[in-house]
């Protein structure tokens, strides 16, 4: 392996802002190629820029800059002749008259099935949420998902097609400057829950603090801005702090540890942001902004460095971690530890082997950089089990909304590393639970789980997990004995979740199909829809056939196991009997539209067309100022005011019986009416002192409670419901991100809205 390489390599330059500037970067990049190889890729950049001949991107740019960015990134990454080649011809089915079938000729099979992989991916958009729109079950959501599938199996195929689009992505993340405000938002959002965390996963940890930084810094830029700020404030001093230390490491580590490298490095800016605006530590309280690396060529080596480091300098209690006898899941491996000096100052040592180093950096692009023989690509095959864990994780999930969240749960890069009592090391993403724990052991402990002991105490059955911690599962021998449906709303990770599923799908199914019937009738019954036998009938078919289920049985299953969930597709369920009700009414003659009077109320409220009304607030949804809101013409008592998404409000009122009665309605800006009730649901851990922290929470914002009452449950949960008075949806807000940060607090609903 060639030390000097990673000891020298700048890995990644910005683009280049000429054609031939790209160009030539790219081929000085790749110049260790064959003659063949360089033959390929300098032919997929004539194909390509013949395609791009006339286009130009919104920077006004020549087309083909981008692909060869993208190119050009891959090859500082290590990538094969194939990838850089793809890279070049990425956009070319997509955006020109060329077909994938004229690629295939010219290029082969290899190169062309890498372009189409990367085509579908980029074909729909991963995040599909449109502002102030709700698109829940609808048909741009279902491509969502399906696309996040077609991203999956593509990576399980061949990795190279995602490593592609991550650096397709990056380039376009560098150029995003030039996009609407709009899509600069969306496209950093997609970025940062689904590609980073990939690259992350990947182990490609250039990519990943890039498409961070850059994301944040339109995503949140005060407090991008403000980072930098002060990352700039301390520039002078923080180099000179980082070179007098490592001087002072390389003149005791060197002598003792041969070729041992020593470095500095700063935090990204997405870390420190995670740690202040997330975490909601101060600046100064964030210990690994500043690390100093120190690459050896042996694991012993390493633990020797250890040593002298913790003989040179104070170690931080709690802040060791030994990611080479554990590795990350993306196989990072590293001894980190944080120490401080006589300045007081702390900061973190990373110390790993060059192999190690290596692994780091480029990830899996690696396994093409490097041949790394039979133990590599054992190395490799581990690292591409998690794309075939998720994809089968999924197979028993017939929710799209399902799908996509516990992908991006487990996709995220934090993880908690746990132990059994016999000493085995699972890792699982930050928040998970001891169910999640659980069935991470095996499908049947989590299925006969009964409780759980963390460090030799019982805890409640969603409790999360530490680092560190170690977890006994306490099991039933009870045959029949398996999982509670509860257990659903509780775990985190996909693999539970899918276990659970698996179980009452193939133990329950009679079980599943009245549970199905009933909750779904309880739903039609509370949105008030009402159908005769034949129309019922035939309403559920249609149903079931768009959850691709067989038969109306399959359906109720499903949603008896929890593939389905009803309450997601209660949206376009109304949606479709409104339809219904609407082809039941006769047709109206056409009426002269006169002009609405509008009129402002006592009450901070605006109806259309009538002076002097009564208004009242419905106790269903309490309506908030800030909540859009309709009004409802009573008999006799005024205008009845609701939230738009109230569940008493039709979802299309012009198809609804008696559709003259609802009336538009408006909060005024001023809100002469100060108090408002508004009735909340807090679910927490039934601990001494919980209703005294909270109650004192709102005694010191000054908020009236106007009712409390609690439930409390076997599991070690209570559930307070409590009606308070706010002045607006904004003071809630504030509220309950207050109660969020109350100890114990798992969860916080508005209810009755």
């Amino acid at each position: 392996m060639d030390n000097e390489h990673f000891k020298n390599k700048n890995y990644f330059e910005p683009g280049c802002e000429t054609e031939q500037g790209c160009k030539d970067a790219l081929f000085s990049s790749i110049s260790s190629f064959s003659k063949d190889e360089l033959s390929v890729v300098n032919k997929a950049y004539e194909f390509s820029h013949n395609a791009h001949i006339n286009q130009k991107r919104q920077s006004g740019q020549p087309y083909i800059v981008h692909p060869l960015s993208v190119a050009k990134i891959l090859a500082d990454l290590g990538l094969d002749y194939q990838s850089i080649a793809a890279a070049l011809l990425h956009d070319v089915v997509e955006d020109t008259d060329c077909s994938l079938k004229d690629i295939e000729n010219e290029f082969g099979t290899e190169i062309a099935e890498l372009v189409d992989g990367v085509t579908k991916i980029g074909q729909v958009p991963i995040s599909t949420k449109e502002e102030g729109v709700s698109t829940v079950r609808s048909g741009r959501e279902e491509q969502q998902a399906e696309n996040i599938r077609k991203m999956l199996l593509a990576m399980s195929k061949d990795i190279r097609v995602i490593i592609i689009k991550l650096a397709d992505r990056l380039n376009n993340m560098r150029t995003l400057m030039f996009k609407s405000d709009k899509k600069r938002r969306d496209i950093s959002v997609e970025t940062i829950e689904i590609y980073a965390p990939i690259a992350h996963r990947l182990g490609i940890r250039p990519i990943k603090e890039e498409l961070e930084d850059l994301a944040i810094s339109y995503l949140d830029p005060i407090a991008y801005n403000d980072i930098k700020e002060k990352l700039e404030a301390q520039s002078k001093s923080r180099n000179e702090f980082l070179q007098d230390i490592k001087e002072r490491v390389e003149k005791r580590v060197v002598p003792e540890v041969s070729g041992a490298k020593v470095s500095g490095r700063i935090k990204s800016v997405h870390g420190i942001y995670r740690k202040m605006y997330i975490q909601g530590k101060e600046f100064d309280e964030i210990y690994d902004i500043y690390a100093i690396r120190i690459i050896v060529d042996t694991i012993t080596d390493c633990y020797n460095c250890l040593g002298l480091i913790h003989d040179m300098f104070q170690s931080i209690p709690g802040r060791f971690k030994d990611y080479i006898s554990t590795p990350k899941p993306n196989m990072y491996q590293s001894l980190h530890t944080t120490v401080i000096g006589k300045e007081g100052i702390p900061f973190e040592v990373q110390i790993r082997t060059w192999e190690m180093h290596h692994t780091a950096e480029y990830g899996i692009a690696a396994h093409w950089k490097y041949k790394l023989g039979i133990s590599g690509k054992v190395k490799f095959e581990e690292r591409l089990s998690w794309i075939r864990q998720l994809l089968d994780d999924q197979k028993e999930s017939e929710d799209v909304e399902d799908l996509v969240s516990t992908i991006k749960s487990d996709l995220a890069p934090e993880e908690v590393f746990v132990f059994t009592p016999k000493g085995d090391v699972f890792n699982l993403p930050v928040g998970a639970t001891v169910i999640d724990f659980a069935y991470a052991v095996h499908s049947a402990v989590g299925n006969r789980m009964t409780g759980a002991k963390v460090d030799g105490r019982i805890v409640p059955i969603d409790y999360e997990i530490k680092n560190g911690e170690i977890i006994e599962i306490l099991t039933s021998s009870q045959p029949g004995k398996g999982p509670s449906r509860d257990w659903l709303n509780i775990v985190k990770t996909s693999q539970a979740r899918s276990k659970i599923r698996q179980w009452y799908k193939k133990e329950r199914r009679d079980e599943n199909i009245v549970e199905g019937k009933n909750e779904l009738e309880k739903e039609f019954r509370h949105n008030y829809i009402r159908l005769t036998s034949e129309e019922y009938d035939a309403f559920v078919q249609k149903l079931a056939e768009r959850q691709h289920c067989k038969t109306v049985d399959d359906f109720y299953a499903s949603i008896g196991y929890g593939g389905v969930s009803v309450a997601k597709m209660i949206p376009y369920i109304r949606d479709e009997y409104a339809k219904i009700a609407k082809a039941k009414q006769p047709e109206k003659p056409a009426e002269i539209v006169t002009p609405v009077k509008r009129t402002k109320s006592n009450d901070g409220v605006v109806v259309e067309g009538i002076d002097n009304c009564l208004i009242k607030f419905s106790r269903c949804c309490n309506p908030l100022p800030g909540d859009e809101i309709i009004g409802f013409i009573t008999r006799g008592h005024g205008v009845s005011i609701h939230t738009r998404n109230c569940t008493n409000v039709p979802a299309d009122i012009s198809a609804c019986a008696e559709p003259d009665r609802w009336i538009k309605a408006y909060w005024d800006g001023k809100n002469n009416k100060e108090e408002f009730k508004c009735t909340i649901q807090i679910t927490c851990l039934n601990r001494m002192g919980m209703i005294a922290d909270i109650t004192g929470l709102l005694a010191s914002m000054r908020i009236m409670i106007n009712d409390l009452n609690t439930r409390n449950f076997s599991d070690g949960r209570c559930i307070f419901s409590i009606t308070v008075i706010v002045n607006s949806l904004e003071h809630l807000k504030n509220l309950t991100d207050k109660l969020r940060k109350v100890e114990d607090v798992l969860e916080i609903e508005r209810t009755g809205v």
